[in-house]
């Protein structure tokens, strides 16, 4: 979707764009697949923080999206694109030849009139879901099961994708998004094509009110508090903390790595992701 760019006859106004939504749907989200969304603001049952800067935002209802594709070897069409409060991504509205309906995630080349199926003989076209078995190497995926029958799990947000890079056994190995190499059963479906909305990541806020409505407080910098506040806080003038960066609990961060030695999931990763910062 192109991307809105404003006239700076503000200050708000200067740097804020906002995607054009061109093509999704006028009319409401279809009701018998809404939800009620428990927001607790960041705080637990004790009604304390455990989640810091979160605070009030817009009301929104949660689409109930069907992650698991189970519905086997029965076509659906296209009947709307929608946006989705809750995710980055658009959904897509999908009624069914037996006249039910669900929303799933909307790959980028997909449009209103499209028919989709599940099932194993499924064609390798965009919407369609596949056992990572029947879908050949080289092919762009998203919504992927880490284990059979659970739902997808990786490669949901915005413009996100895997490709399928090879097989080793009863393992299909899959490239990610941050360049990690990882085997997954081929039991385990997922769906082809490129989630769609890819300008998301291009959209400026352009002013924290339009955070706040995201429900996004403040961050306040460790530097500026007090010494009983955070680690960095205290000195004399302006300081940069005195020691290398942690939270306001003490443990390192910014690279330190924070993963189990042994973890359970271990075996399955062939590579590690790319770190982008320091380039390996």
């Amino acid at each position: 979707m192109p991307i809105k760019r404003f006239k700076p006859t503000t200050a708000a106004t200067r740097y804020k764009s906002v995607l054009v939504f061109e093509g999704l749907s006028k009319e409401g989200p279809r009701k018998g697949l809404l939800d009620s969304v428990n927001y607790s603001a960041g705080r637990n049952n004790a009604g304390r923080i455990s989640v810091r800067r979160k605070g009030g935002r817009n009301k929104r209802k949660y689409r109930v999206i069907d992650f698991k594709r189970n519905k086997l070897e029965v076509p659906g069409t296209v009947a709307a694109i929608e946006y989705d409060p809750n995710r980055t991504a658009n959904i897509a509205l999908i009624k069914y030849a037996d006249g039910e309906y669900r929303y799933i995630l909307c790959p980028d080349a997909l449009k209103v009139g499209d028919t989709v199926v599940s099932g194993e003989k499924a064609d390798i076209r965009a919407g369609n879901s596949l056992p990572l078995k029947n879908i050949p190497a080289g092919t762009q995926v998203h919504n992927i099961e880490l284990q059979p029958q659970r739902g997808g799990q990786m490669a949901r947000s915005a413009g996100a994708f895997a490709s399928i890079a090879g097989r080793d056994g009863s393992y299909i190995l899959i490239k990610l998004p941050s360049g990690e190499l990882r085997k997954v059963h081929e039991s385990c479906r997922a769906t082809v094509g490129v989630m769609g909305n890819r300008d998301h990541s291009l959209v400026s806020i352009g002013k924290a009110g339009r955070k706040r409505w995201m429900g996004v407080r403040p961050h306040v910098r460790g530097v500026v508090m007090n010494p009983v506040d955070h680690p960095h806080g205290g000195g004399e003038g302006k300081t940069s903390g005195g020691r290398h960066p942690v939270s306001p609990w003490g443990q390192p961060t910014k690279g330190y790595k924070t993963r189990k030695k042994n973890h359970p999931t271990d075996r399955f990763i062939v590579q590690r992701r790319i770190n982008k910062r320091i380039g390996r």
